[in-house]
């Protein structure tokens, strides 16, 4: 019988924009964000594409994160290229 496998996380590289954001974050900011983060890069088709552009918008109302991000064309590495928390 084979081991149950978890779903294989893309790399998460943040772009300078989204880096010079998340230095004025508080550490509870941080926290939401990094949930945002871990569930884009478990399934990073969870954003909705911004029409004409390879970008997507991850929002989550009920931690008031917004990610706006792409991902590379083998899905393993995601790159953030903005944060609002």
């Amino acid at each position: 019988m084979s081991p149950e496998h978890t779903p294989r996380r893309s790399q998460v590289v943040l772009v300078e924009p989204a880096l010079s954001q998340l230095e004025k974050l508080t550490a509870s900011e941080t926290h939401r964000l990094d949930r945002a983060i871990v569930a884009i890069s478990v399934n990073p088709e969870l954003g909705t594409p911004v029409p004409d552009t390879l970008l997507r918008d991850y929002v989550d109302d009920i931690d008031g994160i917004r990610v706006i991000y792409y991902v590379t064309a083998f899905r393993q590495i995601t790159i953030v290229a903005y944060v609002e928390v």
